[in-house]
């Protein structure tokens, strides 16, 4: 009759479906000395557990602090930020003196000829704008005689 009970048990146990009352009565059962010979097959399951219950880790942990790491990290990175910031100082500080000329000439003829240039420049986009409002101007112009007749 125990059999019968037992075996039911394992069933439920490897369904998932055993509350901690019946495994302790499994754990019982097969840690006692008269297990039926059907059943031996799975003493060593529980055996185990039994045994892995008594296992107590006695290895002490040492913790070792972060702190360290993270003041060296910081170091670092401050190093890092401080050459990049100079190299690019350094790349870049004779562009910056060349970017200083501000269109200056020497000679009076090259001079009227870049003035030339950017007078008519000024003018090609001057005469574009007022094109854009002579089409304003004239659609205005539809947009009274419409209104008027009306």
């Amino acid at each position: 009759m125990e059999s019968n009970k037992i075996e039911t048990l394992l069933e439920k146990y490897f369904r998932g479906e055993t509350s901690i009352a019946e495994e302790n009565q499994l754990r019982d059962y097969f840690s006692s000395p008269n297990v039926s010979p059907n059943l031996e097959q799975y003493k060593p399951i529980f055996g185990y557990l039994a045994l892995a219950k008594e296992q107590n880790f006695e290895q002490e942990i040492v913790l070792k602090s972060k702190k360290r790491n993270l003041a060296w990290l910081s170091i670092a990175a401050s190093v890092v930020v401080l050459l990049g910031i100079g190299t690019y100082s350094y790349f870049n500080y004779y562009n910056i003196n060349q970017n200083q000329d501000l269109g200056t000439y020497d000679d009076p003829e090259i001079a009227f000829r870049e003035t030339q240039k950017a007078l008519s420049m000024l003018s090609t986009h001057l005469n574009t704008g007022i094109e854009s409002v002579q089409y304003v101007q004239e659609y205005e112009n539809s947009k009274n005689l419409i209104f008027k007749q009306q």
